[in-house]
């Protein structure tokens, strides 16, 4: 099993955030996979899947008995807590983990997914490995950087990634999101089917 977590805040004036981008992606590939399990007849005619929320994670999951696709309605600087408690729940070992953030080391388009490597600085990222003691996992890295001057000698870092896209940057974004999209649907498509 997988576990593909995105890192956002919960609201509607988050909603089109630079650090909202990994609910973004999760909620994109829902869509896509929800056409591909529909197409294999894997559910049930009529139903579709959908984030629910959990009491018990503080999160909006979908789940099935290969992946579950979250996202912790916690702020992004506490998304340790529902990921430790989702993990340690499933029994999740933290190679089956994927954390999809925005990235201020990464232009905007680009994208990186590497295995225990993530941004100098991300207080989300923190909290997940202050709790699960390990930095082990793998970060799905969204670029979100377009300042014109770039670091804090330009506007913040911590203010920017609450910005939202501008309209000239919305076509990247969409294009970068399923681009990122497609190859976590591939990663997904190897798990062993146990049905």
């Amino acid at each position: 099993m997988k576990i593909i977590v995105g890192l956002g805040n919960p609201g509607e004036k988050y909603k089109h955030n630079r650090h909202n981008v990994g609910f973004m992606v999760v909620e994109r590939l829902m869509k896509m996979l929800q056409t591909a399990e529909s197409s294999e007849h894997s559910l049930p005619q009529g139903s579709e899947l959908s984030f629910a929320f959990s009491n018990k994670f503080n999160a909006e999951m979908v789940q099935t008995k290969e992946y579950i696709l979250v996202k912790p309605m916690t702020f992004v600087n506490e998304s340790g807590k529902a990921v430790a408690a989702i993990t340690h729940f499933y029994k999740v070992k933290s190679e089956d983990l994927y954390i999809v953030h925005d990235d201020l080391d990464i232009a905007l388009g680009n994208y990186k997914i590497q295995h225990g490597k993530g941004p100098q600085i991300h207080n989300g990222l923190r909290s997940i490995e202050e709790m699960l003691g390990t930095d082990q996992f793998w970060n799905v890295r969204v670029g979100v950087e377009n300042r014109e001057i770039r670091g804090n000698k330009g506007v913040p870092g911590v203010v920017y990634s609450l910005q939202d896209f501008r309209e000239d940057e919305r076509k990247i974004v969409d294009e970068v999101v399923g681009r990122v999209v497609a190859e976590l649907n591939i990663i997904i498509a190897k798990v062993p089917n146990t049905r």
